[in-house]
């Protein structure tokens, strides 16, 4: 009985120890799996630190390349800016040039082209060289050289027989000569202005100076003759009350 008794006590014992044996080795087990695990989750994480690391790195050297591109950019654009900035000055140039070059052709031409003149109280159009002709060969009469005038008056005719100056050059032409004492000619040419345009401003007073003349010639019934017709055709003009008082001192 003792015996029986030691030997189930012997198997318990065995049992027992069996037993935690067996719970050792399933609990070594158990925190080999959980060290694998942390292990594992260890390696996962420091692999996902990694590739964040890596990602945030390039990441990292992308913003800087973009940074890059756009100072580049910003240097481009002001590079073109400038461009612009001188291109504007360049064109700017160019027009106040072409204005310059037009206005100066225009001058030019303007020089050549006829223009609208009013002489007398009689507007016509003349060549810019016809009206220098002109007024030149009466700034010569004006300075008192009546001879010059003379000359210059009869060429500007010659040149210009169509001119509307022909009127007012026959006037000054026909003054001229009577300084000159060129009387018969001078009476040709008052006679002429009065006939090829009577109704022009120095009328009157070509017919005026015409009779001075044929008193200058000793022609009287002339002289008389022009007065009166002088007063006649142009009853209203200073020109006529001469006349009147001369005709008084003929008779």
């Amino acid at each position: 009985m003792f015996r029986f008794a030691a030997s189930v006590a012997a198997c318990l014992l065995a049992f027992n120890a069996h037993a935690a044996l067996f719970e050792d080795d399933e609990a070594r087990r158990a925190i080999l799996d959980l060290r694998q695990k942390v292990d594992a989750s260890q390696q996962r994480t420091a692999d996902d630190l990694r590739r964040a690391n890596d990602d945030n790195a390039q990441l990292r050297r992308s913003l800087l390349e973009l940074s890059n591109q756009i100072e580049a950019l910003r240097n481009e654009m002001a590079g073109m800016r400038g461009q612009n900035e001188r291109l504007a000055r360049d064109v700017a140039d160019i027009q106040r040039n072409q204005k310059d070059i037009t206005q100066g052709v225009d001058e030019r031409l303007r020089k050549f082209e006829p223009t609208k003149i009013s002489v007398d109280g009689k507007e016509f159009v003349a060549e810019p060289a016809e009206k220098q002709e002109f007024e030149a060969a009466l700034a010569t009469l004006r300075k008192g050289d009546f001879a010059a005038a003379q000359t210059s008056f009869v060429a500007f005719m010659k040149r210009y027989p169509q001119s509307g100056y022909t009127s007012s050059a026959l006037f000054w032409l026909g003054n001229a000569q009577y300084a000159l004492r060129n009387y018969r000619d001078a009476v040709a040419n008052f006679r002429t202005l009065v006939t090829l345009e009577p109704g022009h401003m120095r009328a009157p007073e070509a017919l005026l100076s015409m009779a001075n003349c044929q008193v200058e010639l000793k022609d009287v019934k002339s002289a008389r003759k022009t007065l009166e017709d002088l007063v006649k055709a142009y009853p209203q003009s200073e020109a006529a009350s001469v006349a009147k008082e001369r005709l008084v001192r003929l008779k």
